[in-house]
C-alpha cells in the first residue's frame, strides 16, 4: 500500500488521505467461461438486470477485492479511536459449520491470541475441528459458511443517535454491506428470546467510578446509544457461492448449462473476513465519536 496524499511525517494534515494498493496477481482468464453464465448465488443477475452491464471478469464491486480500501480506512479510523478513548476492537471466527466455541474471555482476548491459529478462532481448543471442517468442505470441491464475532472494549459512553441512527443499526448496516454477510445480531442476539427480561436485564451498579452493568445481554448498546460496557456482535458469512463442483444452472437467455467454476476459490471466507469486521466497526465508531465530539457532549 502508498500512501499517496494527507499525511507527513507520521501525523496526519488535516487534508484528505489518499491510498493506493496495486492488484499484480488478476488472473481475468480463470471467468472466461463464465461471461455468459450469471453464476448462483452470485451478483452476476441483478447487476445485468439493473444496470444492464456488469463485470464479468471477478464481480467487480460486488467482490470483496473492494474491501481492501475498507482496512486502509478503518485502519485510520483505528487509531483515532485508540488515541482519544483507549478503543479496542478484536474480531475472531467463533463458528465454522458445525463448529461452535465454547470458551472466550472477551475481557482479554487480543488479536495475538486469534492470530495464533490459521483459523483465526477465539477458542484455540476447537481450532483443529474447524479447519478440518473447511478442508472437508474444499475437498468435496464445496463450501462452508461461518461466523465472526467482535468485542469492541472502552468504548464512550453516549454514542449513537435517537431512532434512525441508533449505534446498532449503524454497525448492522455496515457489517450487512461486507459481501458474503447474510445476519447481524448485538449482544445476546436471538439467544435473547428464550431468556425472560428478569434474566436477560442488566442491572446497574457503581464500579470504577461510574456506572455499569452487570451482566452485558444488551452487548454495550441500550437505546441505540453506547452504555460503556463492551460492546460485542456477530455477523454471519455465506458459504462462498463459487465452488469446484459443477452446477446445473441457465444462462442470461434461459438455456440449461453446466457451469462448473475453475481458478482460485476460498472453500471459507470467514478467516479473512477479521480484519473487515474490524475496520468497518472502527468507521462506524469514528463517525460517531466525531458526530458526538461536534456536539460538545464527550470530554
Amino acid at each position: 500500500m502508498t500512501i499517496l496524499s494527507g499525511t507527513e511525517n507520521g501525523i496526519t494534515l488535516g487534508t484528505p488521505i489518499g491510498m493506493s494498493v496495486p492488484n499484480r496477481d488478476q488472473r481475468p482468464q480463470d471467468y472466461g467461461e463464465m461471461s455468459d453464465v450469471p453464476r448462483p448465488s452470485h451478483a452476476d443477475f441483478v447487476y445485468q438486470a439493473k444496470y444492464g452491464t456488469r463485470a464479468s471478469s471477478g464481480g467487480g464491486r460486488s467482490s470483496a477485492r473492494e474491501t481492501i480500501g475498507r482496512v486502509a480506512a478503518g485502519a485510520v479510523a483505528e487509531k483515532l479511536l485508540k488515541q482519544l478513548y483507549g478503543v479496542e476492537i478484536v474480531s475472531w471466527v467463533s463458528e465454522v459449520g458445525s463448529v461452535r466455541e465454547a470458551d472466550v474471555d472477551l475481557s482479554t482476548l487480543s488479536r495475538d491470541h486469534v492470530d495464533g491459529t490459521m483459523v483465526r478462532c477465539g477458542d484455540h481448543n476447537v481450532a483443529d475441528e474447524m479447519m478440518a471442517e473447511i478442508a472437508a468442505a474444499r475437498d468435496d470441491k464445496d463450501s462452508i459458511g461461518g461466523v465472526v464475532s467482535c468485542v469492541c472494549r472502552h468504548v464512550p459512553v453516549g454514542l449513537g443517535e435517537p431512532v434512525f441512527e441508533k449505534l446498532e443499526a449503524k454497525l448492522a448496516q455496515a457489517m450487512m454491506s461486507i459481501p458474503a454477510t447474510k445476519g447481524f445480531e448485538v449482544g445476546s442476539g436471538f439467544a435473547g428470546i428464550r431468556q425472560r427480561g428478569s434474566l436477560h436485564n442488566d442491572p446497574f451498579v457503581m464500579r470504577d467510578g461510574r456506572l455499569g452493568t452487570t451482566t452485558n445481554n444488551s452487548g454495550g448498546i441500550q437505546g441505540g446509544i453506547s452504555n460503556g460496557e463492551p460492546i460485542t456482535f456477530r455477523v454471519a458469512f455465506k458459504p462462498p457461492a463459487t465452488i469446484g463442483q459443477a452446477q446445473e444452472t441457465a444462462n442470461f437467455d434461459g438455456t440449461r448449462v453446466t457451469l462448473e467454476a475453475k481458478g482460485r476459490h476460498d472453500p471459507c471466507v470467514v478467516p479473512r473476513a477479521i480484519a473487515i469486521v474490524e475496520s468497518m466497526a472502527a468507521l462506524v465508531l469514528a463517525d460517531m465519536v466525531l458526530r458526538q465530539q461536534r456536539n460538545s457532549i464527550l470530554d
